[in-house]
This record gives structure tokens, C-alpha cells and sequence, in this order.
């Protein structure tokens, strides 16, 4: 018997139950499409973590001041006022890999405007730090070096904040107040979206000196943004401001760093590692259950030999050899898992694009997948279906045409 006519014999054994062999197929379609989902939200996911980091800034290094310490237990970064203003511009001066310099520190502060009053983010800085992490103005300008040298009370006001004070109103060239002190709005920004490293939209943008100086009263800051001429000479940046900060900071051979440098292609390494494992993750706990399908493919066509003990009697009398018995129900096997396979990608499909709206993500469903889940569908076909084939190509015709 050649394999059309196994097909068809095949195709007419699973048509005599119909219910049952949808019932059959519904794990291996459950399985195919949530293997496909889990894998389109992991990739969306993961693209979102990296354009939110990209959105930070380009060959951006970030230097923290250090930790504080009490006994044996240390802050974090930042925690303790290592930086000073001067750090910032001598980095921009003597480490020729770096391009451009914004030094920052932060404060919370209630921001009123008339009879709306909000508590928001205030981020001294200066006017490189919108090129270096990324920030755009949607109306107005920026604040220049001369309102930096001169503390100006003048402020970049973020579109959160805005809506905040001012509704749909524009606030440039509005005064609000910050702690009690008058400041112009000169910029609004473009929206960057909220992200898992805060809200950037809600937040005041003023010079750095006017921050430290007026509002907060302190002479260091809290972080120096770099940005390297390229993402090749980001590791010789490290290294130069390393050397430059040890060398300043007066720090002996063999100490520790009292600040310390955050390279963004490491961020974006790490990140990337980690959605990897994010995603192996999600496609073994999605295969799971595309294996639990398998098992019931095995467990009815265990079922079907059964019932057709005495059809393969009356082949195998008739002249059918094993090869043909075990070609039969190892290709009702494979009908089963590649029809689910099928049905279980379209599936996937619009389950991925109802979920993309949903949840923001872009999960876009990769060629990949598709071909992963689908092989994949096949093989628990042969590998789940083989044993009940073989099973009943083994069946003594004798005995099987007494079967009751």
C-alpha cells in the first residue's frame, strides 16, 4: 500500500470520529499558539526594554558619586556627595573620547501655578543634557550656558507636568513657583513616554547652579552625564575618566573608586541577556503544554487501535504487511498534529495582535516561530504517535480477529 492510499485510509479512520479527533487536535493547537504568543510578547517586551534604554541617550556613560557607608553596611550610589561641578567639566576637557558633558543632580519640590499645585521631579542640569539623553522640545527653547553661569530662575517643563498646572494650556512664558521662588517656563518638552526607570515627562528642567545654589543649597552633584564621541571608544571613555576622577579625587593605589561609571552598551548586554532567558523561559513554558498535547495524541490513537483490533485482523488477512498497519496510524497521527499545528498558528496569530493592543507591546509574530512551533507540532506527532502504530502493527491477526 503505497502512502496515498495509507492517507486516505487514514483520513477515513479520523473522519468516522470527528468529535474526537477535534478534541485531539485542541492540545496541539493550544500548544502551537501559546508557544507562538509567549515567544511574539517576548520578543515585544524586549524590544520595548531596548528602545527605552536607547531612548536615554546614545553612547551615554554615566559617573555616580559613591556610597555611603554606617558600620559594615553601605547606600547604593549617589548616597554619598563625591562629585563635584568642576569633575564635570575637567572630564570634558582632559578625556578626548568624550564628546559632551552634563552634570545632575535631583530634588522633589510642590510646583504651583495659581490655584494648581503639583510635587514632580526637579532635575538641575545643563543645556548639553537634552542632546545626551535624548530629549526633544516641543515649543519654546532651551536654557543656555549664560543661565547656568548666572543662576537664572528659568525652567524646562516636562508635558505631564504641564497638563499637571496648566491643562491644555501652553506654559511657555508662564512663571510657576518651586519652594517658593518664581521661575519662567522658557521650553516644553515632547513627550518620552513612562518607562521602568521613571516618568522622564514628569519633570522641571532648571541650570544646574540655580538647583544647587538656591534650591537645594549644595555644592556636589549627584551624577555626570557623558556621552562618548562613538560606541567604540565608550570603554577608552571609562577608562579615561577612571583615571582622571582617581587622580583628582586623590584616591590611593589599590583603593576603591568613590564614584563609579555606568557604561550603557552594558546596560543594553545585560538587558539583552536577560530578555534571552526571558524568552527561553516563556517558549519552555509554553512547550509544556504543546508536550501535554502530544500525550493525548498517544492516548487516543492507544484508544483507536483498540477499537480497530479486528479492522487491522481482517487487513492483515487480507494481506497487509506491518510496514502498511504502522504507516496508517503513524499518519493519522501526523493529520492530527499538523492540522492542530495549522489551526494553532493562525491562533497564535491573532492572539499575539489582540494582545499587542492590549498591553502596548509590539508583538510581532517572527517567521521563526512559526517554523519552530510548527516542526515542533510534528515531531511530538511521530515521536507520540509511533509507539501506538508500531503497537498495532504488531498485532497477531489471529487473535485479533477473535478480538470482541
Amino acid at each position: 500500500m503505497n502512502i496515498k492510499e495509507s492517507l486516505s485510509v487514514a483520513m477515513e479512520g479520523l473522519a468516522a470520529n470527528k468529535m474526537r479527533a477535534l478534541l485531539t487536535m485542541l492540545g496541539i493547537i493550544i500548544g502551537v499558539s501559546a508557544v507562538i504568543t509567549m515567544l511574539a510578547l517576548a520578543g515585544g517586551a524586549s524590544g520595548k526594554m531596548m528602545s527605552q534604554i536607547q531612548a536615554m541617550g546614545t553612547n551615554v556613560l554615566v559617573v555616580m558619586s559613591g556610597q555611603s557607608r554606617s558600620g559594615a553596611v553601605r547606600g547604593g550610589f549617589g548616597s554619598m556627595p563625591t562629585l563635584k561641578l568642576a569633575d564635570s567639566q575637567m572630564i570634558l576637557v582632559k578625556c578626548p573620547a568624550i564628546a559632551k558633558v552634563a552634570p545632575e543632580v535631583q530634588t522633589s519640590a510642590q510646583v504651583k501655578y495659581r490655584n494648581k499645585n503639583t510635587n514632580t521631579t526637579i532635575l538641575g542640569t545643563t543645556p548639553d543634557y537634552l542632546s545626551v539623553r535624548n530629549y526633544r522640545l516641543a515649543k519654546g527653547h532651551s536654557f543656555r550656558e549664560r543661565d547656568v553661569d548666572s543662576s537664572r530662575k528659568v525652567a524646562l517643563i516636562g508635558p505631564t507636568t504641564a497638563k499637571n498646572l496648566f491643562g491644555k494650556a501652553t506654559p511657555v512664558g508662564k512663571t510657576i513657583s518651586i519652594k517658593g521662588m518664581e521661575f519662567q517656563v522658557l521650553g516644553l518638552l515632547k513627550s518620552k513616554g513612562t518607562s521602568g526607570f521613571g516618568d522622564p515627562d514628569d519633570q522641571i528642567m532648571i541650570p544646574v547652579t540655580t538647583a544647587m545654589h538656591r534650591l537645594m543649597g549644595s555644592t556636589n552633584i549627584r551624577s555626570i552625564n557623558c556621552q562618548a564621541q562613538s560606541m567604540a571608544l565608550m570603554d577608552r571613555g571609562t577608562s579615561q575618566i577612571t583615571k582622571l576622577l582617581r587622580r583628582r579625587h586623590k584616591i590611593a593605589t589599590g583603593a576603591d573608586d568613590d564614584f563609579q561609571v555606568r557604561n550603557q552598551a552594558e546596560i543594553m548586554e545585560m538587558a539583552n541577556e536577560t530578555s534571552k532567558v526571558f524568552t527561553l523561559l516563556l517558549g519552555g513554558i509554553a512547550g509544556v503544554s504543546l508536550l501535554v498535547g502530544g500525550i493525548g495524541v498517544m492516548n487516543i490513537m492507544l484508544v483507536s487501535v483498540t477499537e480497530r483490533t479486528r479492522e487491522i485482523g481482517v487487513r492483515k488477512a487480507l494481506g497487509a504487511r506491518r510496514a502498511d498497519i504502522q504507516w496508517q496510524f503513524l499518519i493519522e497521527a501526523l493529520v492530527l498534529s499538523t492540522t492542530g499545528g495549522v489551526l494553532g498558528i493562525l491562533l497564535g496569530m491573532v492572539a499575539s495582535l489582540i494582545l499587542s493592543k492590549a498591553t502596548g507591546l509590539n508583538a510581532a509574530v517572527s517567521m521563526g516561530s512559526v517554523a519552530l512551533s510548527f516542526s515542533f507540532s510534528m515531531l511530538v506527532g511521530v515521536f507520540f504517535g509511533y509507539y501506538p502504530a508500531r503497537s498495532a502493527s504488531l498485532l497477531d491477526p489471529i487473535e485479533s480477529l477473535r478480538y470482541e
